[in-house]
């Protein structure tokens, strides 16, 4: 079952978080501190809009979202997607964008956006989902120390 994301959900989202991101394909280090922290960041935000997985009434993902101002049509940008690595692979991730996409479709917005990790599972999973990469976007950074 999916539903609008709660404020009670921080908490397992937060645990699930962890579990899906600190491991050998992420190699993040999560504490339950910092998830938290940086989940809430997320929640908190006034445009956020968010959907949480639940399987036998227990939170196993969630994906957490804003809408986003733009000049021709307002978007959901995706925040953070995740879903318990025991669930990965069973139909539960697509479900949740799919979920996402009928909110875009009843808010009259246009359409998803995302950061990824190029070499992750992740892009080929979103690519089967219908997205693309983006050919018309450059993602920069700079480290400073």
């Amino acid at each position: 079952m999916i539903r609008k994301y709660e404020a009670s959900d921080l908490e397992p989202c937060a645990r699930i978080f962890m579990a899906a991101y600190n491991n050998e394909i992420w190699r993040n280090n999560w504490s339950f501190e910092k998830a938290m922290e940086y989940l809430s960041e997320i929640t908190e935000h006034k445009k956020f809009e968010g959907f949480t997985l639940l399987v036998e009434n227990e939170v196993k993902g969630a994906i957490l979202c804003r809408e986003k101002t733009w000049w021709n049509k307002n978007e959901i940008f995706v925040e953070e997607f995740f879903v318990s690595p025991e669930l990965q692979r069973k139909g539960y991730g697509t479900a949740l964008l799919k979920e996402v996409e009928s909110y875009i479709k009843e808010k009259g917005l246009a359409g998803f956006t995302l950061l990824t990790g190029r070499y992750t599972p992740a892009s080929s999973f979103y690519r089967k989902n219908g997205f693309c990469d983006g050919e018309h976007v450059l993602f920069m950074y700079k480290v400073v120390r």
